[in-house]
């Protein structure tokens, strides 16, 4: 909780220092973006890679190339997925392209990884400091040492990477946008806000269900400008039957979240951006799907609500 406290306050005490210049453009979308990964390097290994307080400027400009490298990669749309022929031949040397990006990756989290085991050699190095999420899964490698391995946490560590940063900072900007060109809906969300929390102070985790309208105002970003449009790709364990089509063992299977949340079938007015359409909305079941649903839903959901809460 702290960590996502702590980075939310510095940046906006950052944004606040550029704002307080006169007729100055402040770019949002990069300062979004690093305050999403901050807080995720300060629960994984206890680093900051953007803005103030970068202690190792080298590493911050390698974690950025592998992750500039990531995004852009993963933003393309490989071509043997759809025609398995392809394949073969490692058309537009898309392979080559990502067993390189797997290099390059897999040599930064493991230099995480063992600067978190030679501080553990060191008590007095952690000592006073949070433990991490490195830390935890060391600490469950001792007695698992075949299980617990470093390229399981390797993996976890990537995986905390792509899931929860891009995904929360899109969010942010859309919700940001939103307001922006929905001052009514603004103006009550800071009468919310004024009576709770007042001019004293600022939002704290532990205020957020005590602001249900903020979570209006989530719930709807999310429904408009879902941050995965297209859900994680499922494979059917059997033949079966969706939406009247056969559909055999081992397909393919897409949801598109964007296409149910703007059916006008399940909602009133779809397009039209109404928080006040969750105030009452007890339990909207698959009409709501940002994260998915059932036991294979995004874990990090909840991480992700308090962060756009907080920002």
């Amino acid at each position: 909780m702290r960590v996502r406290e702590d980075e939310v306050k510095s940046f906006i005490k950052d944004l606040f220092h550029v704002c307080s210049q006169d007729s100055v453009k402040v770019e949002m979308k990069s300062r979004i973006q690093g305050l999403s990964f901050n807080i995720i390097m300060k629960i994984i290994a206890n680093k900051r890679f953007y803005r103030t307080e970068v202690e190792d400027l080298e590493e911050a400009s390698k974690f950025k190339d592998v992750i500039r490298a990531v995004f852009e990669l993963g933003g393309t749309s490989n071509p043997g997925d759809f025609i398995p022929v392809l394949q073969w031949i490692n058309f537009q040397g898309y392979d080559k392209k990502f067993k390189r990006l797997q290099i390059k990756s897999d040599n930064f989290s493991q230099s995480l990884i063992d600067e978190c085991k030679r501080k553990r050699f060191d008590s007095c190095l952690d000592e006073g400091k949070p433990k991490t999420f490195i830390d935890a899964m060391l600490s469950l490698q001792e007695p698992e040492p075949e299980y617990y391995t470093d390229d399981i946490i390797k993996g976890n560590i990537l995986t905390l990477l792509l899931a929860a940063t891009d995904t929360s900072a899109v969010m942010i900007e859309w919700a940001i946008s939103l307001l922006l060109n929905h001052p009514g809906v603004l103006e009550k969300a800071r009468a919310q806000i004024d009576e709770y929390i007042g001019h004293e102070r600022l939002v704290e985790e532990t205020d957020l269900p005590n602001l249900p309208y903020i979570q209006c105002i989530i719930n709807e970003t999310l429904r408009l400008f879902p941050a995965a449009p297209l859900l994680v790709p499922r494979e059917p364990s059997q033949d079966c039957t969706i939406g009247g089509f056969h559909v055999s063992r081992g397909t393919m299977v897409i949801v598109n979240a964007w296409a149910i949340h703007r059916d006008p079938r399940l909602w009133d007015d779809p397009l039209s951006f109404k928080p006040e359409r969750f105030e009452k909305a007890e339990n909207v079941g698959y009409q709501f799907i940002p994260f998915g649903m059932g036991r294979r839903q995004c874990p990090g959901s909840g991480l992700s609500n308090r962060v756009v809460g907080l920002a």
